[in-house]
């Protein structure tokens, strides 16, 4: 093997492990804004209302990014022996994928507002976001337009506390296509 290989494994594998640290990193921090972002649960005043879930709500909630995750954790490891890749970025890897594993069943805050929607750190206007047309029965599920299938936005809690904010949810998107329309 040249060392030219070896350099070029490395390479590439240091990337992949350092855009996954990013990526961990980033929404690491954007888990930190929730409490910041929705300090107070339940009834708000302007017909707004804020809630949290709980980690069995959040497995519901990501099912399919956490099945993902558990494949790109399992990958690697069919690759390390055919690529020459050293075990420590797989290790590294697995590791970092854990991480992110964990975070995605953390407990949520939402919150939502006649303008916004909060959810994961971050704030969606109404104009941004749709209802999406079939909802399964333990979340809400949300498109970001634009995006088709590509950007889902599930939000999860306990049911009652999503039936509230399916109904002003839907008031809300409602009342931001009028208001685009004029």
């Amino acid at each position: 093997m040249s060392p030219i290989s070896i350099l070029t494994t490395d390479a590439v594998a240091s990337a992949c492990v350092a855009v996954l640290a990013i990526i961990v990193l980033w929404d690491g921090y954007w888990l930190t804004k929730q409490r910041t972002d929705v300090p107070i649960l339940g009834e708000l005043p302007n017909e707004s209302f804020s809630w949290s879930s709980e980690g069995v709500h959040e497995l519901a909630r990501q099912w399919g990014n956490l099945l993902s995750m558990a494949a790109m954790m399992v990958l690697p490891w069919a690759l390390l022996s055919v690529s020459d890749t050293p075990v420590g970025y797989a290790i590294a890897w697995d590791v970092l994928l854990g991480l992110h594993f964990i975070s995605l069943l953390i407990p949520k805050r939402y919150a939502i507002t006649p303008t916004h929607l909060f959810a994961d750190g971050q704030r969606y206007e109404w104009g941004r976001l749709k209802l999406a047309k079939r909802q399964p029965r333990s979340r809400i599920m949300l498109l970001r337009k634009g995006w088709g299938p590509f950007a889902p936005l599930p939000l999860g809690g306990e049911y009652h506390d999503l039936e509230k904010a399916k109904h002003r949810i839907e008031r809300f998107t409602q009342s931001e296509t009028f208001s685009q329309e004029e």
